[in-house]
């Protein structure tokens, strides 16, 4: 199937939220489509700009998601994650990747808001879906403290200066959690939802619970990001691997479980969220 634009996505994921999981190496993608598939449920293969870093450039790993995204019957798209440089979110549009999220949420409100502005109009001139981020989400390297909250009239006004055809929005959750109990304000994301003209996303989702999740939907959240929480599960796969053979050295067979660990999550939260 076509790489899809991500309003398609959104649509032919309501009722529901369309899910978004981060891809570090290729297994990522294929447990991602695969689970997709199974599921029949729309998806997004994000790549961060930490995995960017990682692998020292976005070209290699982005033609290859987007190939995968690309042979898969599913209905998948490749995004760009926190990216904190025009630059990169320049490079990701030439690779053909058509959504991307621009984080400046580290800024002041005055200077996100110009650069927001600045690569919001870029991204419109070149056909790019572009998410931002208001209300720092907690938990990110640590840089943010975990009780900050989106005010709904301040995302209104974010919006409307920027022109961002998405808003990531802080309303409990925190980056990279290893425990599934973070309380979401359900309150708060309505609130944001009958206000901001944009779809909302959640960052941080791994730390909430399967029933915060829901609710969370059912409150007006329409893009759920996940990642540490398909990680956790992919390396406990690897390290049962390794512990039950310690001779083992083809890394097709503890990554291939490893793999398949993450395509059962991927499908179980891609039902959860439908």
């Amino acid at each position: 199937m076509t790489v899809l634009p991500v309003p398609d996505l959104l649509a032919a994921a309501r009722p529901g939220a369309l899910a978004a999981f981060n891809v570090v190496a290729l297994e990522h993608a294929e447990a991602i489509a695969a689970a997709a598939v199974a599921a029949k449920r729309p998806a997004v293969l994000q790549i961060s700009e930490n995995t960017v870093r990682y692998h020292g450039g976005l070209g290699p790993l982005a033609r290859a998601c987007l190939a995968v995204a690309a042979d898969s019957p599913a209905a998948l798209t490749v995004h760009l994650d926190h990216a904190t440089s025009h630059e990169l979110i320049r490079q990701a549009a030439d690779l053909g990747i058509r959504s991307v999220m621009y984080d400046g949420s580290a800024m002041p409100y005055a200077d996100n808001v110009d650069s927001t502005a600045a690569i919001a109009r870029w991204c419109r001139d070149h056909g790019v879906f572009l998410e931002a981020e208001l209300g720092a989400i907690g938990g990110k390297d640590g840089a943010h403290p975990p009780g900050v909250r989106t005010d709904p009239d301040e995302a209104v006004a974010f919006v409307a200066a920027t022109g961002v055809d998405a808003l990531a929005v802080a309303v409990g959750s925190s980056h990279a959690m290893h425990t599934r109990d973070a309380r979401l304000d359900d309150e708060l994301i309505a609130r944001l939802a009958a206000k901001v003209p944009v779809p909302l996303v959640l960052h941080g989702s791994s730390g909430v619970p399967d029933a915060g999740l829901r609710s969370a939907v059912r409150h007006g959240m329409a893009k759920i990001n996940i990642a540490t929480r398909v990680n956790i599960l992919l390396t406990r796969a690897v390290r049962d691997a390794l512990a039950a053979d310690p001779t083992l050295s083809d890394p097709r067979r503890y990554l291939g479980a490893g793999r398949d660990a993450m395509r059962q999550e991927v499908e179980r939260l891609l039902r959860v969220l439908a």
